[in-house]
């Protein structure tokens, strides 16, 4: 199974820059995308032999989530059944019969952080959603987490350490994730791999001079570990400001 997550930063925009072709090429069997700023009625779009799942935030040109997949789930279910939480369109949840696959866009901390809280209890109540489904069967979600987990995550640690997405609180929370049983898989195929990235800003010539950030993730259940394949993250992809990553996996 090829797995596919990325960050569109706004799906018409992607689409104008070859998402569909892109789509294709990659021929993945379940394609997450966050930020699709879109509501209802917004787009026609449609992959034969995909079937499609959305998720609109209540405010408009803002955050949103969707899914392409080849295999029908047995069931379907958006946001995390947090009322503070599901007015975004965050989180869907596809569940098959022996795995849940999610997608997911974790909330921005936002400049000076204004956000942080509410990113925390946001991250809380998260890893309980995820728990609870996890106690089922196993889980894999991916999505743009906007948290780079460790130095090497990140171009210029040293400048960001208290900017939005690497600091010690969200960081922390990654930490708490990767103990309740989960696993960055990225990670596991790379340990040190260091300067491959999947965010960069659009300013300063971030992406030319490679000046990014990983903050875009496939976490899988630890007891999937056997059969992950791999774990990639495709750079020369361009449409967004992130790039797709992909995970490989048996089931």
């Amino acid at each position: 199974m090829k797995f596919i997550s990325w960050n569109v930063n706004g799906l018409r925009a992607a689409v104008k820059h070859g998402f569909a072709d892109i789509f294709k090429t990659l021929d993945a069997d379940a394609f997450c995308i966050q930020e699709t700023k879109l509501q209802a009625g917004q787009i026609d779009i449609d992959f034969p032999g995909y079937y499609q799942y959305w998720n609109y935030a209540e405010r408009k040109g803002y955050s949103g989530t969707a899914i392409f997949t080849k295999h029908k789930p047995l069931n379907v279910t958006y946001g995390i059944g947090v009322p503070e939480h599901d007015t975004e369109g965050r989180v869907i949840t596809l569940e098959y019969p022996n795995y849940y696959l999610l997608t997911c866009y974790t909330p921005n901390s936002g400049g000076e952080l204004k956000r942080l809280d509410y990113r925390q209890t946001w991250e809380d109540a998260f890893l309980a959603y995820v728990n609870q489904l996890d106690a089922t069967k196993p889980v894999i979600f991916c999505g743009d987490l906007n948290v780079a987990h460790e130095n090497i995550d990140l171009k210029n640690w040293r400048s960001n350490h208290h900017s939005a997405g690497f600091t010690d609180e969200e960081r922390g929370k990654f930490n708490t994730l990767l103990a309740n049983g989960y696993l960055d898989t990225f990670r596991h195929f790379y340990p040190d791999q260091t300067e491959i990235y999947s965010w960069w800003s659009y300013r300063g010539h971030a992406r030319d001079n490679n000046s990014g950030w990983r903050i875009d993730y496939f976490i899988t259940s630890k007891r999937l570990v056997d059969r992950l394949l791999n774990a990639r993250i495709l750079t020369t992809i361009h449409g967004s400001d992130h790039c797709p990553v992909e995970l490989d996996i048996r089931l």
